[in-house]
């Protein structure tokens, strides 16, 4: 019977998120909705568009609700700002509606798995937490994969350069043959030059959206070259032989620092999932760590110290360059 009201939830919880996905991502002015509008099409189809147009209107109603009650003015700008740096076509407003959905969700499915009222808290934090990780994973993601083509991107502006292009001809050049992030960053650059924002307040809102230390670099060296002058070309050739050494040493690190980084989420992860396992084997066997009050503690215990010597290995196998 559990297993039945959990596959249940799982169907359920699955055809439910993909509806809210749908309806988020749904266009409002899509092209085949103004040739529809315009060229009179069959009855049928316009009414359908009333509904369509009913169910968009129901969920814009309830993000104005989340933007207007739940986000500050502070809060929505940082929040636009990260889900920038992560590239995900969200809104604020629909992350928080996601991170409220997966909440509940997680939290009937850790209920329904351990049918024990104790896991219900612990999947709704967990359900809390997994947008912020995956918000923070893409960022970190997007980063690294812009900083791989920063080099051949600053090789690219000194070609253009030289070759007697201006700066912005340079980073439209840049637009033109770089791949994702690089090209959708220098798009947005180029549109916010186009619409009357100074180069310098374009490059610091890139620096704000793609936090890399090399890319601020870059962009201290052209700020100071508008100010005193000089050659960039040259000046950003050191930038790239910069770049690409750090680069070497980085990757020299990682190599170097991945068995200690290794035990340490051996050291978080096998506490849990040997408790789970057990769990699920003998319910009764491990059932009195959850039911006593000496057992809660060691359980509060071990996962605090085991919280502790993570947060230390991820310190100590942490070396900035």
């Amino acid at each position: 019977m559990i297993s039945l009201l959990i596959l249940f939830f799982l169907l359920t919880s699955i055809l439910f998120f993909w509806l809210i996905l749908r309806l988020f991502f749904r266009s409002e002015n899509t092209l085949q909705i103004r040739m529809q509008h315009y060229l009179s099409i069959e009855e049928e189809k316009v009414s359908q568009k009333k509904v369509e147009g009913k169910q968009i209107s129901f969920i814009q109603i309830i993000k104005d609700r989340v933007q207007k009650k739940v986000l500050s003015k502070e809060k929505n700008n940082r929040l636009e700002i990260k889900i920038a740096q992560a590239g995900l076509p969200l809104k604020p407003e629909e992350y928080i509606l996601f991170q409220w959905i997966l909440t509940i969700l997680i939290g009937g499915l850790f209920y329904l798995v351990m049918d024990n009222w104790i896991f219900l808290p612990f999947g709704s934090v967990i359900g809390f937490l997994m947008p912020k990780w995956y918000l923070k994973k893409k960022q970190r993601e997007r980063v690294t994969k812009f900083n791989e083509g920063l080099a051949d991107m600053i090789t690219t502006i000194v070609g253009s350069l030289r070759a007697g292009f201006s700066f912005p001809q340079a980073l439209k050049s840049v637009a033109e043959e770089a791949s994702s992030p690089i090209k959708e960053e220098m798009d947005y650059v180029l549109k916010e030059m186009q619409y009357g924002k100074g180069i310098e307040d374009a490059l610091n809102d890139l620096n704000e959206r793609m936090p890399s230390e090399d890319l601020d670099l870059m962009i201290q060296a052209i700020l100071i070259q508008r100010q005193v002058g000089g050659n960039l070309a040259t000046v950003l050739d050191k930038i790239i032989e910069t770049i690409r050494d750090r680069t070497k040493i980085q990757r020299q690190i990682t190599t170097l620092t991945a068995q200690g980084k290794l035990s340490g989420y051996v050291i978080a992860l096998l506490p849990v999932i040997l408790g789970f396992l057990l769990y699920l084997i003998q319910p009764d066997y491990i059932g009195g760590l959850f039911r006593h009050p000496i057992g809660l503690a060691m359980v509060g215990a071990g996962v605090i110290s085991g919280i502790i010597g993570f947060i230390l290995i991820k310190k100590i196998t942490t070396i900035e360059v």
